[in-house]
């Protein structure tokens, strides 16, 4: 069996349920990357970005054939929404990076303005993407896979942006994120957002402590690699 054929067809079983390696492969990549923005590291992106492509596969179950046979529009939207942004966030970071003037992004709350048009533009969608997604026929209840999607594009945006807020996002959108895929039975994605909850709370911690004790003209706490 080949690399690439092992990767898609590969299972593991845990009490009775089979389990996807790429779910769970994807997952760590998407944990790795989260680890990777967090300390500002370019390589969040790239790694990403894998991760990205695998679960892309995973959560359009019905298509791939997947155990679950359970398709999420939201979760399988966003991951081709991450791999658009993601490419926008690498090209930002390394832009920032090549001025030499510091690290690829500096933390900082987005203005009143700002978080504004985020909040209203993620609003928006959530009202039109929930019918949208229940008529091509995304996992009930629809609302919340919409959230996902949208929460998820909020949040990699402001990641971009060096916004403190996308922390806030993240939160937000595992809140909404664990009850439905244990509902959906994506256990390794359900485990993995637990996990997020945890750790996006620390990040939120290192980055308001970097956005207290910097400023836009002063050096970096850290470097990037």
């Amino acid at each position: 069996m080949s690399a690439l054929r092992w990767l898609f067809e590969a299972q593991l079983v845990v009490g009775g349920h089979p389990i996807l390696w790429r779910e769970v492969i994807g997952n760590v990549f998407g944990l790795a990357s989260a680890v990777g923005g967090m300390r500002r590291r370019v390589w969040a992106w790239p790694v990403g970005i894998a991760g990205n492509v695998l679960l892309f596969t995973v959560f359009l179950g019905a298509v791939f054939d997947n155990p679950e046979h359970a398709t999420l529009l939201g979760q399988a939207g966003r991951q081709v929404m991450f791999v658009v942004v993601s490419v926008y966030g690498w090209v930002r970071w390394n832009q920032a990076l090549a001025t030499g003037a510091g690290p690829a992004v500096q933390p900082r709350w987005a203005t009143g303005r700002e978080r504004a048009a985020l909040v209203g533009a993620g609003l928006l969608a959530v009202a039109v993407l929930t019918p949208a997604f229940r008529a091509l026929g995304s996992y009930d209840p629809v609302w919340a896979d919409a959230w996902i999607f949208v929460g998820s594009v909020m949040a990699t945006y402001a990641m971009a942006r060096g916004w403190v807020e996308f922390w806030l996002c993240w939160i937000a959108v595992d809140v909404v994120g664990v009850p439905l895929l244990l509902r959906a039975q994506f256990y390794p994605s359900a485990a993995l957002y637990a996990v997020y909850g945890a750790f996006v709370v620390w990040g939120l911690v290192v980055w308001l402590r970097v956005a207290r004790t910097t400023t836009l003209t002063e050096p970096a706490m850290e470097t990037v690699a």
